[in-house]
């Protein structure tokens, strides 16, 4: 098979591609030949990862067709892994021949990572670890909540979360908590069967649990389980104290007499809430708008992405849940699959993936693949710091919303920071705990657990008479059966896009131009000096953490005084 782009090998099975990698691992190489070899190498990474992307784009954006899914399943489950398999062997390839230059330090970090936790015993394991996965895509995926004679897609019930009327926002949220009540018993065994593989794939390479394991293969060469653990102590210390002001506050706005969870996101600084946008035509037109008054380069990438059609963001049914943004290695271009409903909270998740989309946009300007896609630490650094960097052109003319809500919606996005400290602390103890406690495979241990995690960090929420919805909470974190570990990136992430935000407050023009820097940078420095690029640091301790949500605080009170 010629593999010339992803188009060519959509219907390819792993036996059409195995001779492309046998060509490159027989290529004899030395430092005269090497950086042609690399970049042939790369560009066949980039071709097969697009495909891979194509695929599971396809079938997130309806998980009901079964083609699609068979697709999908057979890149994953048959092709990836076999793929990383011979990505293993060419890296170890290039290890050997000692060869470095300025630009590949962290790319030949990452290759010897690579080689040193593969184990081919460990291919089926992953293989089965992405059957388990497209499970949850297509059990959650399918889920529907009965509202008004209708079966809905779940995300389409959020705008009712947000009623003025208590007793529609306690009917949301039960409809919308209902079918992952329905479905625990299910759920719980799925991730059984997924706890017990990412324990036997940790054990082949030589870890004592899953946790160990995942921090090598994350490269997270510049922090460890203890810096989290100290970061889950700060957030206690910090901003759980600081959320509870927020929600003692909420309460009093309300005029209730105890703050459930159909409460968090009732209007209570307007009489209703913000609807920034009627159709998905309106949102990418006013985010247009909005990145013009931001940054030429930036709004010029944004309009490529819808003329391309590579947003998805209407939410329907048997549509996968959640958001991301993907990079499409071979094209240069993102693609961003959102589930918009109407909400402020729509207009923030775009501008969230629109900074990962930029990230790829500048880092495509690296020759090789591995010099581009970052750490997620990185990656969410240029997510997060993009949210908080558009917010003041939330009222330019011609984009979202007047002066008055304009504050409104700050402040909203600002405590829902403080708030997002509080659950990514939650997520980040709650994983650890399950792979370091030999309790974390009785599933009913696992829900008492989540529980007594949530107590820890979610302060001021009467949850009394809702057990059952309380645990079900965990089952809809869709990291934790996707991408295990994957959430103190967005902790680690937000102290930094708030140093960012400050930056940006002093010197905006400063402030962007380090910005744009840090996302050309791509994957070719630390992530010390990524951070450092972008004007921030990463923060851990409490004392620098009590300065930054002082920060955030301060900002909500400001915002407060112009709503009057």
């Amino acid at each position: 098979m010629n593999v010339t782009s992803p188009q060519s090998i959509r219907d390819a099975s792993w036996a059409d591609l195995e001779p492309s990698f046998d060509l490159l691992l027989d290529r004899p190489i030395d430092r005269d030949n090497v950086e042609s070899w690399l970049a042939e190498w790369s560009r066949l990474e980039e071709i097969v990862t697009e495909a891979i992307s194509t695929a599971m784009i396809a079938y997130t954006c309806d998980t009901a067709d079964e083609d699609k899914e068979a697709t999908h399943r057979r890149f994953v489950v048959e092709i990836a892994p076999k793929v990383e398999e011979k990505s293993v062997k060419l890296a170890e390839k290039f290890a050997a021949l000692g060869y470095d230059r300025p630009g590949i330090e962290q790319m030949t970090a990452r290759f010897r990572r690579a080689i040193e936790i593969f184990r081919e015993a460990n291919i089926p394991l992953i293989a089965e670890l992405e059957e388990t996965a497209t499970e949850y895509q297509r059990t959650t995926g399918g889920m529907l909540a009965d509202w008004e004679r209708e079966r809905k897609p779940i995300p389409q019930l959020t705008p009712f979360l947000q009623s003025a009327d208590r007793a529609v926002r306690e009917r949301a949220f039960r409809a919308i908590v209902g079918p992952y009540m329905a479905a625990r018993d299910q759920l719980a065994e799925l991730f059984d069967r997924q706890l017990r593989l990412r324990q036997q794939v940790a054990h082949n390479a030589g870890f004592a649990n899953f946790q160990q394991y995942t921090f090598a293969a994350k490269c997270r060469f510049d922090y460890g389980p203890d810096e989290c653990r100290r970061f889950h102590d700060a957030v206690e210390a910090v901003a759980v104290p600081a959320v509870a002001r927020i929600y003692e506050e909420r309460q009093r706005r309300l005029g209730v007499s105890s703050l459930r969870p159909w409460d968090l996101m009732a209007p209570i600084y307007r009489d209703q809430p913000l609807r920034p946008f009627g159709d998905v035509a309106e949102l990418i037109g006013k985010t247009a708008r909005l990145f013009e008054r931001l940054d030429d380069d930036l709004a010029s990438q944004f309009r490529i992405m819808a003329a391309e059609q590579l947003l998805d963001l209407d939410s329907r049914k048997n549509k996968a849940p959640g958001g991301y943004c993907d990079t499409l290695h071979y094209r240069g271009r993102p693609f961003v699959f959102m589930n918009a409903s109407g909400v402020m909270e729509d207009v923030q998740t775009l501008l969230h993936e629109a900074g990962h989309a930029f990230h790829a946009f500048s880092a495509h300007r690296q020759p090789l693949i591995w010099q581009r896609h970052p750490t997620a630490e990185s990656a969410e650094l240029a997510s997060m710091s993009m949210e908080l960097l558009a917010a003041p052109l939330l009222d330019s003319p011609g984009v979202f919303l007047s002066e008055r809500d304009a504050a409104v919606a700050r402040i909203e996005h600002l405590e829902d920071v403080l708030v997002t400290l509080c659950h990514v602390a939650s997520v980040d103890a709650f994983q650890a705990w399950i792979y370091t406690d030999p309790n974390g495979a009785i599933a009913e241990a696992r829900d008492d657990a989540w529980v007594a995690l949530r107590s820890r960090f979610e302060p001021a929420v009467d949850w009394s008479g809702l057990a059952a919805e309380r645990v079900a909470r965990w089952y809809r974190q869709l990291h934790i059966f996707l991408y295990p570990f994957y959430y103190i990136e967005y902790g680690i992430a937000h102290l930094g896009a708030i140093q960012v935000w400050q930056n940006h407050r002093q010197n905006p023009a400063a402030a962007l131009d380090a910005y744009r820097r840090f996302l050309a940078l791509g994957a070719t420095a630390s992530l010390p000096e990524l951070y450092r690029e972008a004007g921030a640091r990463l923060v851990f301790d409490r004392k620098s953490m009590e300065a930054l949500v002082g920060l955030v605080e301060s900002e909500i009170e400001r915002q407060r005084a112009v709503i009057g």
